[in-house]
């Protein structure tokens, strides 16, 4: 008998998160730990995207080029500026909410896809912008020696297998905020929305406020991984803001599972996990992947972790039709 308030579902994270934390010390460097903190960055990315397409319905494709900004803002802060990392960092999260902001006022005049195309063309903006803005971002240089995390508390985040630990924590924090964001009055108003704008409304729902601050939340988490993969990288280009970035991201969110909470994490670290094995074959992995992708979304739509909510569902069901016939 579980304890009224307890979910199983936390325990799950909690000893996802405990065996995670455990890899640095195994593999303190090399391919393993590189390839576990570009899946945190690109997980936090993606659920950033799921707060926007899995809990409202809309599709925004702008997504890289905050992620982008975010970047970009850590590395000119902490290389032209001199500011401390830890500064930065939030600094460029509060940069990038601000912008969802502004990107919000506009877009959600218009609807469905027009929506969709017009972040799409705001995303090609941003990227533009980051390449010929010579003086600023470097331009097609990139930017070049963005400096690592710098020390605290004497711990020096410069090293992989420290700076691991500043990723997974991100991570635990974006994960943790979306879960109470979905389970607030707030989450719930947004899948209501997602349901229907007009009935929302009729339910007294401000849509448009709470689509303005759903997608600040979007692009702020956007900007949080940015600056994980501006200090970890040292290296900026113009390309990481691009439209390729968001369809890739969404690829993983479609893989995993659009509005589920493990969704983000599972399909990034598959995708991710597979992109790497198939380097060899980089002008063809999206030939590999396409046929996969239509499978998934003909067999299972809410992708692999909705799957398994589904097979919990029937297992569920059936205990309660067998002890019912017990009964």
């Amino acid at each position: 008998m579980t304890r009224p308030g307890f979910k199983p579902g936390a325990l799950v994270w909690v000893a996802v998160f405990a065996l995670a934390a455990l890899i640095p010390l195994f593999q303190p460097g090399g391919f393993v730990l590189d390839v576990a903190i570009n899946v945190m960055i690109w997980s936090m990315v993606a659920y950033g995207l799921n707060v926007m397409l899995g809990y409202t319905g809309q599709l925004p494709l702008a997504h890289a080029g905050f992620f982008g900004i975010g970047a970009y803002a850590v590395g000119i802060l902490t290389l032209k500026q001199g500011w401390n990392f830890w500064l930065a960092w939030p600094a460029a999260v509060l940069i990038c909410a601000l912008g969802g902001l502004l990107l919000g006022l506009v877009a959600f005049r218009t609807k469905g896809d027009a929506f969709s195309i017009f972040t799409l063309g705001v995303g090609v903006i941003i990227a533009l912008i980051i390449n010929k803005w010579d003086s600023l971002t470097g331009g097609n240089d990139g930017l070049n020696g963005v400096p690592p995390a710098s020390s605290l508390f004497g711990i020096d985040f410069s090293k992989s297998a420290n700076f691991y630990y500043v990723a997974l924590a991100a991570l635990a924090l974006t994960v943790l905020l979306v879960a109470r964001t979905r389970q607030s009055v707030f989450g719930r108003s947004l899948v209501a929305i997602r349901g229907g704008e007009d009935l929302a409304r009729s339910a007294g729902i401000d849509v448009f406020s709470h689509k303005l601050r759903a997608l600040m939340l979007s692009t702020a988490i956007a900007g949080l991984a940015g600056g994980v993969y501006a200090a970890y990288v040292g290296f900026l280009g113009s390309a990481v803001a691009g439209p390729t970035t968001t369809f890739t991201v969404l690829l993983y969110l479609l893989v995993g599972g659009v509005g589920t909470l493990a969704g983000p994490l599972l399909g990034t670290g598959i995708v991710y996990v597979a992109l790497q094995f198939l380097k060899g074959l980089q002008d063809y992995q999206y030939i590999v992947f396409g046929p996969l992708l239509v499978l998934l979304v003909l067999f299972a739509p809410q992708g692999l972790a909705g799957l398994w909510d589904r097979a919990q569902t029937r297992r569920a069901s059936a205990r309660t039709e067998r002890a019912v016939d017990h009964a």
